[in-house]
């Protein structure tokens, strides 16, 4: 019988010839991640059982980005738990601010993951590194702690679901709207701990930074994982991280695993987005996705283009196409967020960082920030934004009353400089 990429990786992380849907395993993880919010509460943990000595310092990853700058005294002690912690321990992976970026956007930049690697983090959205087709998935605090003890985590094998897309995409269609046009078919449970599997001739024309945000979604739809195969664009990327000087010294070997054609699948999914149109996901679920045309007649107070789904080179690309030579409406508060330092900097060489200053938006040093209702952008009583960010639950961005709808960068783009819901083609 044959096996898919997640069974193969997970057989040889839990030192069997092979595994199937359904088993418990004890796996070794091959990085272990935590934040400012998650972190701290796994160190605790960790203290508590009185041991001394993490299991392997190259091997974990803490990052202050959620909170980051500190943007109260209750997260400013949150981020000294953290870097105390690393410190003590000698954590080589530890980022302060002004070398951190958004955690699931800094790792993959660092050549902190490869293909084949078993990932585990304290935060749901640690199931993005799939797209360099390594097995990645949220865990608690609590099995944090317990992988930063002996480098292990258990793990039901999760089912598969096989979802493939074909047809060329049209002008503005990435993956952002690919995987809300998935979660509105199936809906938030639709792949509830399962793995998704994304293939077929679309997903092999998309770019790192679409496959990157595809599988940061996997988990709106309950998703255990989010997973595509190794092909010339990933080796490209895995190669092209290791000439920078500051992710050389990650140089690692690696196994590229692929499906058996006679793999088991729980379910398969078959669509043609040659004539999909941008997606937008209105409150308060990213199942809710419509096509942004339908949406002319909603005003928005704010616009995020940024967030560890849509921060990247990329995204800030297409929305400095949008915003090129134009203003935002003087009613709508845009705020842009690079997902790392070196996105930053890439952006602010490109000209980016000018054309978003020129069209009246402000930018901002990496953080989560909005995502989560945190800083850099809460929103008040009644107000409604479009965000590039990945949920947009009842409350998520601000006050209870609020609203938040998804989209990818050019619509929000589009949408700052109409002051409502838009297609970029209504600017661009």
């Amino acid at each position: 019988m044959g096996r898919t990429i997640t069974e193969k990786i997970l057989a040889t992380h839990c030192g069997r010839k092979a595994v199937s849907a359904g088993d418990f395993i004890n796996a070794g993880v091959d990085m272990a991640l935590g934040n400012d919010i998650t972190a701290p509460l796994a160190i605790e943990a960790f203290e508590k059982t009185g041991n001394k000595k993490v299991f392997n310092k190259n091997k974990i990853a803490l990052i202050p980005d959620h909170f980051t700058p500190n943007k109260d005294l209750k997260s400013a002690n949150q981020c000294k738990v953290l870097r105390e912690f690393a410190h003590k321990h000698r954590i080589r992976h530890y980022y302060e601010v002004g070398t951190m970026g958004i955690e699931h956007a800094l790792l993959p930049e660092l050549g902190l993951v490869l293909p084949g690697d078993v990932v585990i983090g304290a935060d749901s959205h640690t199931c993005t590194y799939g797209a360099l087709g390594a097995f990645a998935t949220g865990v608690g605090s609590t099995d944090l702690a317990a992988a930063l003890i002996n480098g292990r985590c258990w793990f039901k094998v999760p089912e598969t679901i096989k979802f493939a897309y074909q047809g060329r995409l049209k002008k503005w269609i990435d993956g952002k709207d690919l995987i809300l046009y998935t979660i509105g078919k199936i809906g938030v449970d639709g792949a509830l701990y399962k793995t998704m599997e994304f293939t077929g001739d679309t997903i092999s024309s998309l770019s790192m930074d679409s496959r990157f945000t595809m599988c940061n979604m996997a988990i709106e739809a309950g998703g255990k994982n989010g997973i595509i195969a190794y092909d010339a664009k990933t080796e490209r990327y895995v190669m092209s991280r290791w000439k920078n000087p500051a992710a050389k010294r990650n140089r690692r070997p690696f196994k590229i695993y692929r499906s058996d054609k006679d793999a088991v699948y729980c379910a398969r999914y078959e669509f043609d987005v040659s004539n999909l149109e941008p997606q937008v996901s209105c409150p308060h679920l990213p199942s809710n996705a419509k096509p942004a045309d339908s949406l002319r007649k909603v005003s928005i107070n704010q616009a995020v283009i940024g967030s560890c789904t849509n921060g990247r080179i990329e995204d800030l690309k297409i929305a400095a196409k949008v915003l090129k030579g134009r203003k935002v409406s003087s009613r709508v508060r845009t705020i842009v967020i690079p997902a790392t330092q070196n996105i930053y900097m890439e952006a602010l060489e490109k000209g980016y960082i000018a054309t978003f200053l020129e069209s009246g938006a402000i930018v901002s040093t990496p953080t989560c920030g909005p995502c989560l209702g945190g800083h850099m952008g809460i929103l008040g009583q009644g107000e409604v934004a479009i965000a590039t960010t990945n949920r947009n639950f009842k409350g998520r961005m601000g006050h209870l009353t609020s609203k938040v709808y998804l989209s990818g960068p050019a619509v929000a783009a589009a949408s700052a400089v109409k002051g409502r819901i838009a297609h970029p083609d209504e600017v661009a």
